[in-house]
């Protein structure tokens, strides 16, 4: 039985202040593309499905197109080892339901998505966070890991490339991970999310699903894809049995997925090529703005500047508290930004979005209040 969860903070805060700040300089995700852009991709195939779709209930493991898009995207997946769900944190919620309980013990890296531990910890496991080291571009310390691991551990989760901060771990590292996840014998939950982000290609690493048997990879369509609308995510994994047992537990979810959204992910996924050109063109264009922002403002403002993805963690050096300055900001200028606390992190950093296309207008925004409080 699940025990309560505390409140999401970050779920909160943004309920607060989404669609009330006019810039969201804190956003994880991609700008989001228009239906009718979207719409313009499909091939022949998806207009049909779309023209003559009927809004009934839809298969519970997902379309089964949808799920051969999906396997597509790994080197050793079929389409009968991709379960989808109404975005990722139904993927998330349900997996640590199926997976850990009273007598188990969790390792998540962390600053982590809140629900990343907080749903573990709801289960009856004991969770132990593992922080990455901020000295070190907030790195995988696999020997800190290594020094949490019990014979009770069931489950390691990492999520990269990361949220909050955008690091990123070499091929090298992240092998090291699935050997030692191996070693323990325990499950490895793989947070790919923002997989397909990447600023060089030959960074990107594995799935976890195609590297270890007990692997478990988490995608979305929410993030590299902008399409966060949708609510469409998946687990992919090669163990038949968990995936039998994570969908008897989505009957008591959602069920399945909406149709409509079922479709439109089909075909933003069989033209991902396009859709993460798209996000990699915004999120490129977007670090050009951020590299003058931390050059000019240093002393004042620093950050590890990330490896992947469309968010980092900087760091206010001012003595000033980040959540006085964040309060303040949005009040003032509209635009807002992420307190550190929200992540549980007791530092002065903020986590930083880059994903949007106001990105230049929230910094001008950003920069008239910075140069109020500090010069």
């Amino acid at each position: 039985m699940l025990n309560k969860l505390p409140d999401f903070a970050l779920e909160r805060y943004f309920a607060r202040w989404e669609f009330r700040a006019r810039h969201l300089l804190c956003a994880s995700d991609v700008e989001a593309l228009s239906l009718t852009d979207l719409l313009d991709l499909a091939d022949d195939e998806c207009r049909a499905h779309w023209r003559d779709l009927k809004l009934g209930y839809t298969e519970s493991a997902g379309h089964p197109l949808l799920r051969a898009e999906i396997a597509s995207l790994y080197q050793r997946l079929t389409p009968d080892e991709a379960l989808t769900f109404a975005g990722a944190e139904e993927a998330i919620y349900v997996l640590m339901n199926v997976l850990l309980g009273a007598g188990d013990h969790a390792i998540v890296a962390w600053p982590a998505y809140q629900s990343l531990h907080e749903v573990a910890r709801g289960t009856g496991a004991e969770v132990d966070l593992l922080e990455l080291d901020e000295n070190k571009g907030w790195a995988l310390d696999l020997n800190a890991l290594q020094r949490l691991l019990r014979p009770t551990t069931r489950l390691i989760v990492v999520n990269f490339p990361h949220n909050p901060t955008g690091a990123l771990p070499d091929r090298e590292t992240f092998g090291a991970l699935v050997d030692m996840a191996r070693y323990a014998g325990c499950w490895l939950l793989s947070d790919e999310v923002y997989r397909g982000l990447e600023y060089t290609d030959s960074d990107r690493l594995p799935a976890a699903c195609d590297l270890y048997e007990h692997g478990i990879s988490l995608g979305v369509m929410s993030k590299a894809y902008a399409l966060a609308g949708l609510r469409v995510g998946w687990i992919a994994c090669r163990n038949a049995d968990m995936l039998k047992r994570l969908a008897a537990f989505k009957d008591y979810t959602t069920i399945c997925n909406s149709a409509p959204s079922e479709i439109l992910a089909l075909i933003a996924l069989r033209a991902r090529d396009t859709l993460l050109a798209r996000s990699r063109t915004i999120v490129a264009g977007n670090l050009v703005h951020l590299d003058r922002f931390f050059r000019e403002w240093s002393g004042v403002f620093e950050w590890a500047r990330p490896r992947a993805g469309s968010v980092a963690f900087p760091e206010l050096v001012a003595t000033l508290p980040i959540e006085h300055f964040a309060a303040e900001l949005v009040e003032r200028e509209g635009v807002l930004l992420l307190p550190g606390r929200v992540f549980g992190h007791s530092g002065n950093h903020f986590r930083l979005g880059f994903g949007r296309s106001d990105l230049p207008l929230a910094l001008e925004g950003l920069e008239r209040f910075a140069k109020l409080q500090f010069r």
